[in-house]
């Protein structure tokens, strides 16, 4: 059966038009509830048999698994700090299409052509948000890196919703204009 996957997923890019990565960006950015209306889609819209729609739509399903196990995984224990969570993710995502959302086993990195933002829940109390901002200034707010070293240049520390403020959302939007 594994071989039999393989090379439907090799033959992908022929016989649709597109590789399963393409195919699964397409689908996070529909994010359909059902299984059926992701096949559905594809069918209609793409022309795509249904063998290979099925198989596409259920190897997107396993890759979102995957990521919302990881974060949950993260945040067992520290519950409350998932609302701060939901709404940085909230913030990224309106900072254009380009942006990919990339679940760890202890962070997830935020990336557009490169990583710019890591969101880590360090504490049962508190969330670390690392930023690539090289030659930023250091303030009260905004110190160095600390525990992320070379992966992140400023860090800030979040406990509650409302420290995601217009002043933290200019220095992610920056750090997302200088990924390029």
């Amino acid at each position: 059966m594994e071989k039999a996957l393989q090379t439907m997923i090799d033959n992908m890019p022929e016989k649709t038009g597109k590789s399963l990565a393409e195919w699964k960006k397409i689908l996070k950015e529909k994010s359909f509830a059902k299984h059926s209306e992701g096949v559905k889609f594809l069918k209609s819209e793409h022309g795509v048999t249904h063998g290979f729609a099925n198989t596409i739509v259920s190897l997107s399903k396993e890759d979102n698994n995957s990521s919302v196990d990881l974060v949950q995984a993260q945040y067992k224990g520290k519950e409350s700090l998932f609302p701060i969570y939901e709404k940085l993710i909230e913030y990224v995502k309106s900072l254009g299409s380009d942006v990919t959302i990339t679940p760890k086993k202890g962070s997830v990195s935020i990336i557009r052509k490169r990583q710019f933002v890591l969101i880590k829940p360090a504490t049962k109390t508190r969330i670390d948000l690392g930023f690539k901002l090289k030659d930023k200034p250091t303030t009260e707010r905004l110190e160095n890196s600390g525990p992320f070293g070379t992966m992140c240049t400023h860090r800030v520390r979040l406990s509650d919703k409302s420290e995601i403020d217009k002043e933290l959302k200019e220095w992610i939007s920056e750090a997302y204009d200088k990924s390029i």
